[in-house]
């Protein structure tokens, strides 16, 4: 049984036993949002700084996507222009496009 279940079993079992709905929805979202607050707390995000923490991080993880996107397409372009400047090499070797040597 995991903690969803568990928790469901908990609400259906004050139900049963006459607790009042509104209640127990109240335990529940008390319940929720003291536990949030503690994760918060726990990862250091519980400050005032904490949403401007997170945009930070936020966009640094969307410049460093830019920048891997931008050097792969790099790495691509490079390969491209040396692999075509060897073919180029190749193609005027081959055909002695420079005349004869000598």
């Amino acid at each position: 049984m995991d903690r969803t279940d568990t928790m469901a079993a908990l609400v259906n079992q004050a139900l049963d036993q006459g607790a009042d709905p509104l209640t127990v929805r109240a335990l529940v979202e008390e319940a929720s949002e003291l536990g949030a607050k503690r994760a918060l707390r726990h990862l250091g995000l519980a400050d005032r700084q904490a949403a401007r923490d997170i945009s930070d991080l936020r966009e640094l993880l969307l410049a460093w996507r830019d920048v891997r996107q931008t050097a792969g397409r790099t790495v691509v372009r490079w390969f491209t222009t040396v692999l075509l400047s060897l073919i180029a090499l190749g193609a005027v070797v081959y055909f002695n496009v420079l005349g004869p040597r000598g």
